[in-house]
């Protein structure tokens, strides 16, 4: 090869393992990512790579895997700033009696932007470059992840009465239009409508979010058969499953996002592999509020796409999606029966490629391949007491802890390096959580 055919390039980074996830179950030796603006031009040997490529940086990550950046497909971000502060409850208690109450108090623009902040840094930390996002003040949460360079799902709330952030459904709906139409075709944000659950969402206004989705293309992410309460009265009530009751209103369908769905039976499953709807897991937060288990493997087996979300900090209570893709690998074993349920391959699936297919975007997210955007992670696996390294897959699964990530780049730009947030001043941050956190307390006392 001459030096005429040797291309330019911005980025190299030189890594001792990589998991591209397509084709699924591969682990790669020596690879060179090389990265042109925006996204990924090569994956190659680094012998190739020598041999083709010329860039303006170099990163060597000998001790490392590579791999897509996480997709946490289900959050309440400023919750961040509840962490903790109502535990051992069940989920009615600890909404009615405590966070509620609490949002009513604390919630503005201000703790919206503040918890946002430290739910992105805390993210970012380990591994995660694209989340979902279902609270008030969206168009708040938009801002700062764009500013952010983050890439995120911000699904505005519907329910039938009234919050900080509006009067009702109507004006839900119109300021959540709005929002669809500043952020539609924007790189970074996916506008998305965000009906709250069955229990606080009547037919009417359920019925005009998914005409806004038809009209828009807007995903539509719903809390569903959360707890075993929310099935039995909606049938007691109503005469139907609370799933059964959205596939009659058209509610679910490809852009159908359904979390948690712990109460599931064959007709449930058949509906979802059917409309293609999505289930985003969220393993920590079903087990902590004892909602109930999903049954990750017999979803996987029908054909439905399995995503998984952390929820929001203050009923999990961190966002770290490592930790919770090991708590559903394991929880997937215990449920079925299987050791073989969910292999450590499927689970870092459903943290990466599934969540893209689920946000309509697999063709430019979830996988480490020649064309799609750099969205990329690096995970140090030399600590000693993770050591022999057999299969890095299995230790990112079942062993690793989410702040053994030292880099992380979105759309080719560095967030993480060393193991140091790029874009957020920690310290400044840390001055208005402990500012909230001094408030928040001071109401607990009173």
């Amino acid at each position: 090869m001459t030096a005429a055919t040797i291309t330019a390039a911005d980025i190299r980074i030189n890594a001792r393992w990589l998991i591209p996830i397509e084709p699924y179950g591969v682990v790669l030796e020596h690879q060179a990512v090389i990265i042109q603006g925006t996204g990924i031009v090569a994956v190659v040997p680094e012998a190739q790579a020598d041999r083709e490529f010329r860039t303006r940086e170099t990163i060597n990550l000998h001790h490392h895997v590579l791999m897509p950046g996480l997709i946490n497909m289900h959050g309440h971000a400023a919750m961040s700033l509840f962490r903790g502060m109502a535990d051992d409850l069940p989920l009615m208690t600890w909404l009615n009696d405590h966070i509620w109450p609490a949002e009513g108090r604390f919630v503005s623009e201000q703790f919206i932007a503040d918890g946002t902040q430290l739910a992105m840094a805390e993210m970012l930390r380990t591994g995660t470059t694209t989340f979902s996002d279902m609270y008030f003040f969206p168009e708040v949460v938009a801002q700062m992840a764009h500013d952010t360079g983050m890439r995120a799902q911000i699904c505005f709330p519907l329910l039938d009465f009234p919050t900080v952030w509006g009067s009702g459904p109507d004006e839900y709906l119109s300021k959540g239009e709005a929002l669809i139409k500043d952020w539609k075709s924007d790189t970074y944000i996916m506008p998305a409508i965000g009906p709250h659950a069955p229990y606080t969402v009547s037919d009417a206004p359920l019925s005009r979010a998914v005409a806004l989705s038809e009209k828009t293309g807007a995903r539509l992410q719903i809390h569903l058969h959360e707890t075993e309460f929310e099935v039995t009265d909606a049938t007691a009530t109503q005469g139907k499953r609370p799933i059964e009751r959205l596939a009659k209103l058209g509610a679910l369908g490809t852009r159908t996002q359904c979390v948690h769905m712990t109460q599931v039976n064959d007709s449930d499953i058949t509906l979802l592999a059917n409309t293609g709807a999505h289930v985003v897991h969220c393993p920590e937060s079903n087990l902590k509020l004892a909602s109930g288990l999903c049954p990750a493997s017999r979803l996987m087996n029908q054909g439905v796409n399995l995503t998984i979300g952390t929820d929001g900090a203050a009923s999990n209570n961190d966002l770290d999606l490592f930790g919770e893709t090991r708590t559903a690998a394991m929880l997937a074993k215990v449920v079925a029966k299987d050791a073989g349920a969910l292999p450590a391959h499927k689970a870092l699936q459903m943290a990466t490629l599934n969540g893209a297919k689920a946000l309509g975007r697999e063709h430019e997210l979830g996988s480490l391949v020649a064309g799609k955007l750099a969205d990329i992670i690096a995970i140090d696996l030399s600590d000693p007491f993770i050591q022999p390294v057999y299969d890095p897959t299995s230790h990112l699964v079942y062993s690793n802890h989410g702040r053994a990530v030292t880099h992380s780049w979105i759309n080719g730009v560095p967030q993480v390096q060393n193991g140091k947030l790029t874009r957020i001043d920690i310290p400044d941050l840390m001055l208005r959580v402990e500012n909230w956190a001094e408030r928040i307390r001071q109401q607990q006392a009173d």
